[in-house]
């Protein structure tokens, strides 16, 4: 059995969802811009519900939505939402991206989503942690055309992704008017490669800021940057 996960402030139930609780869904939910104009936020691709829920503790939103399609992980959302202390601000809804951006006309302040990711070499015997892995689940033009249709006119667009595939996804938002305004690039230690781009959109072009994030120094030594990022998170920060 998939022991739960314990943050500081609320508990994710996991057993029956393919994604687990992992460091690219906390790090964008810790490191998502949020201010106090920012009054409705959308997780597309909720998995555990664990960034709607690090964005319900960071914000005074009154609405915080997610999507999740498969069921077993949109039930467990759910009980994981109404089990903290922010349910009444929390709703899942069980359909796909696609389904969601044709049927709704609500707009979003901030969009966030920690989306599938295509490897060659990746597939397994389990068919549903694939769906959950897998780009083709929800390919990244779907994702940035819907965003762009659910953004509000001063809303921004907050995702995690492969670093090879950071200059891609730019052209792609660029095609909808969707423009870099911050990127954060991530490296798990200082001689590793960058793996990850943490990319934040908006509908206005402008020189936005790069830089870049170490996790670790040596095996479970964190940076300063790091823990300032995570530590009203995770237990033990």
């Amino acid at each position: 059995m998939t022991k739960p996960f314990i943050f500081k402030d609320f508990t994710i139930h996991q057993d029956r969802c393919a994604m687990k609780v992992g460091t690219d869904g906390v790090l964008l939910g810790a490191w998502v811009p949020i201010s106090n104009a920012i009054t409705s936020i959308l997780d597309i691709g909720a998995g555990t519900g664990v960034i709607a829920l690090m964005t319900a503790q960071r914000s005074q939103a009154e609405v915080i939505d997610a999507i999740e399609i498969d069921a077993d992980a949109y039930e467990q959302a759910v009980e994981n939402f109404e089990a903290s202390s922010w349910g009444d601000r929390l709703f899942c809804y069980h359909a796909s991206f696609q389904e969601f951006v044709a049927e709704i006309d609500d707009q979003y302040d901030l969009l966030i989503s920690n989306p599938p990711f295509y490897a060659e070499d990746y597939k397994t015997s389990d068919a549903k942690r694939d769906m959950a892995r897998f780009e083709d689940a929800l390919p990244f033009e779907h994702l940035l055309i819907g965003a762009s249709r659910l953004l509000s006119d001063k809303g921004r667009f907050a995702m995690i992704i492969p670093y090879k595939e950071e200059s891609r996804i730019i052209d792609i938002a660029a095609q909808v008017n969707l423009f870099p305004q911050k990127i954060t690039r991530v490296k798990g230690t200082p001689a590793s490669e960058i793996k990850r781009s943490l990319l934040l959109f908006g509908r206005d072009q402008m020189d936005f800021e790069a830089d870049e994030l170490i996790i670790e120094t040596q095996r479970h030594q964190y940076t300063d940057a790091y823990i300032k990022l995570t530590k009203a998170f995770y237990l033990k920060m």
